[in-house]
């Protein structure tokens, strides 16, 4: 049985980066138009949670989370090449930037793993905001599928969890949530 999860955990770490590439192409036709901060933001929380998972041993479930951190930095890097998919930011992303750096701030000095993943889920949760926020009033400048996939993503972790510590599913947990979230208000933007 535990096989059949690992096999799931790649086809979500696969999907992931689809996702990602989806989103980049919609970027490139003149669709998808992503908030930097956000983005940023969702690159370094998760591969600071990835770090502090692999810390306390928690092995291939960290792939979810590496590669929700590995994405957005795919996406964020293809934002700066393509002209055409630049959101203009406001004082409010950039205050919302700068919230999330502060968590950052506040685990490095700590360098506690519990307390890293805890962190980085209020900065991720934060860089959410601007994007959040920009997808319920210009749903069209959003691409659901990264979103989408992030929940599917997030869920195979599960099953490959081998001690069912903090560590171990917060992050997963959280990702699952906060994608949840950012697919509903695009999809409900549209309507």
């Amino acid at each position: 049985m535990h096989a059949y999860f690992d096999y799931l955990l790649a086809i979500g770490a696969v999907a992931t980066l689809a996702g990602a590439l989806v989103y980049i192409r919609s970027m490139a036709r003149g669709g998808a138009r992503p908030n930097r901060v956000s983005w940023l933001m969702w690159s370094i929380a998760p591969l600071i949670a990835t770090s502090a998972e692999i810390t306390k041993g928690v092995g291939w479930a960290a792939l979810p989370v590496f590669m929700n951190g590995f994405c957005p930095l795919l996406i964020l890097l293809s934002s700066l090449a393509v002209k055409k998919s630049y959101w203009k930011l406001t004082k409010f992303d950039y205050a919302c930037g700068l919230l999330s750096a502060a968590a950052l701030v506040i685990w490095a000095i700590t360098k506690t793993p519990e307390i890293a993943i805890i962190f980085a889920i209020a900065s991720d949760g934060l860089a959410a905001v601007p994007t959040l926020r920009k997808a319920l009033h210009s749903p069209r400048s959003e691409s659901v599928w990264p979103y989408a996939i992030g929940i599917f993503s997030g869920l195979t972790a599960f099953g490959v969890i081998n001690t069912w510590i903090f560590s171990a599913y917060a992050f997963p947990a959280y990702l699952v949530a906060i994608n949840l979230l950012l697919s509903s208000a695009v999809l409900l933007g549209r309507k």
